[in-house]
């Protein structure tokens, strides 16, 4: 078993990436609130460098290399896509070469935005393909892999999003985050816990792409066995890590989106919050909203909004059909 992060990595974390990320703003809609009459919370990782939370854990995965004098001389990841402009950004920072392993089938806008960053990128049809070539490449002695989520300080990174939020609401009922390979969840897991102990923490994975909520349903890491059918592209990742997994087992709650939910909130954040979001941190929304459903009392609750960069292609997908005029009031 690899090293677990713990808060103390969290709060190290925010201190080292500070001068490299965004502190992002909290937002929310009154008339959100109203409909559904609790107090939702909306951190909004849109905003981040790079337009996603990834970021977060690829500058503070790098930086502690840098810290510990083990600079590398060329990185390497593999990604459907955040995590790919994230480790090509950051690797600009600290002027290292870097190389991303991509699906062909990642957001167009994504492996543009990875390119545009610096970094070399090599398609593969396959996520098996792209998973297998960057193992490959990372044999060499002078390269390092930088893991999309399962890392210590990766996950150390994305914690800071829920840390900055409960500093500054200092309570909250719960803690909701989108799952792919776990590392947001994760953190917010470990965050929560130390900063308000009460709150559940709960996340939220397509039904498509469900490897996670099955892993946990099983007690074992379960693969997918084939590319997901899921417009949250953030989310189709084909297994979580051992890291990621020990910690996605003691979540509150679970929720697996269906697609129709996923785009419906997407529509709806959008509209009500005046920003783009991707379909990915969407689908947290709904998890969100059922959970409120049962709820006897008021809450007041935190979501993580995970990135907001959408292609062509999936914006398409969402607005093919109108959800707008289905209130959620009325749902």
């Amino acid at each position: 078993m690899k090293t677990k992060p713990s808060f103390k990595d969290i709060v190290e974390a925010k201190n080292r990436i500070s001068k490299f990320i965004v502190d992002t703003p909290i937002i929310s809609s009154s008339i959100l609130n109203d409909w559904l009459g609790h107090k939702i919370y909306f951190k909004a990782d849109s905003f981040q460098k790079i337009g996603a939370f990834k970021s977060r854990g690829a500058s503070n995965a790098i930086s502690w290399l840098v810290e510990e004098d083990n600079k590398p001389k060329k990185i390497v990841a593999n990604s459907s896509g955040n995590h790919a402009q994230a480790v090509a950004w950051a690797s600009r920072q600290f002027g290292i070469p870097s190389t991303i392993f991509m699906p062909e089938y990642a957001s167009k806008i994504k492996i543009q935005a990875t390119r545009s960053y610096g970094a070399e990128v090599e398609l593969s049809p396959t996520r098996d393909e792209t998973d297998e070539k960057v193992l490959d490449a990372s044999r060499d002695k002078d390269v390092f892999w930088l893991p999309p989520f399962n890392n210590k300080q990766v996950i150390a990174g994305q914690g800071t999003a829920t840390l900055e939020a409960l500093r500054k609401l200092k309570s909250v009922d719960a803690v909701f985050a989108p799952c792919g390979g776990g590392g947001l969840l994760s953190g917010a897991l470990i965050t929560a816990r130390k900063l308000c102990p009460s709150a559940q923490v709960i996340g939220a994975e397509p039904l498509n792409a469900n490897d996670a909520v099955q892993s946990v349903r099983l007690n074992s890491i379960q693969r997918l066995k084939g590319i997901p059918n899921t417009i949250a592209d953030g989310a189709m990742t084909m297994a979580v890590g051992d890291i990621t997994f020990e910690f996605l087992k003691k979540l509150d709650e679970f929720y697996e989106i269906e697609e129709d939910k996923i785009i419906y909130w997407t529509q709806w954040l959008n509209h009500m919050l005046k920003i783009q979001i991707e379909p990915t941190c969407a689908m947290t929304m709904e998890a969100a909203f059922r959970w409120l459903k049962k709820q006897s009392q008021k809450k007041e609750i935190l979501i993580i909004l995970s990135g907001g960069n959408v292609d062509d292609k999936t914006r398409r997908k969402i607005w093919k059909q109108n959800y707008l005029n289905i209130m959620p009031k009325d749902l």
